[in-house]
């Protein structure tokens, strides 16, 4: 009987191939999670934890003010548009952010020149299938109303002061 060494038979090979193929697999998720940070601890939550009751005060001035938004994608077009109420008059000038769920490089921030009966019309490219963040304020930062938009799931957003 002939005896091959051992890195002429199979056998070792195979066995080595599955903790070589693991080895690989963890290097690649190594990568993963080095090279991908992830978004969504901040860094400021002490300044952020700070400036709830500033928030907290935009909010109940929007209640005050009966601000009321409703907001509507259409991709065919590639508009944004929608309509802020107010018990008082419409401001001229109004901020809109739209914050991505996990990626805050896909944030969008749109300023709004509403007319005299609250009716805007912004354009805005192909909007990505996730859960928006949004938030209409005044340029002043004096009121603010938030909510959460589903897209494409729902087709408009309304937006009104302690319901978010």
């Amino acid at each position: 009987m002939e005896s091959t060494p051992w890195w002429r038979q199979r056998w070792p090979w195979l066995l080595m191939l599955g903790p070589f193929i693991v080895l690989l697999a963890g290097v690649y998720t190594g990568w993963l999670a080095f090279s991908q940070p992830d978004a969504l601890v901040v860094g400021d939550y002490y300044k952020r934890g700070k400036a709830i009751n500033q928030d907290l005060r935009r909010d109940r001035a929007a209640l005050e003010l009966g601000i009321t938004a409703v907001l509507r994608y259409d991709p065919a077009r590639g508009v944004l548009s929608g309509k802020i109420d107010s018990h008082s008059v419409v401001p001229s000038t109004v901020m809109l952010r739209l914050a991505h769920a996990t990626q805050p490089s896909k944030d969008i921030v749109l300023t709004l020149h509403p007319a005299p009966d609250g009716v805007f019309g912004a354009p805005l490219p192909m909007l990505e299938r996730t859960r928006w963040q949004v938030q209409v304020e005044s340029e002043q930062r004096d009121w603010r109303l938030e909510g959460r938009w589903h897209w494409p799931e729902q087709h408009e957003v309304n937006l009104n002061a302690g319901n978010t």
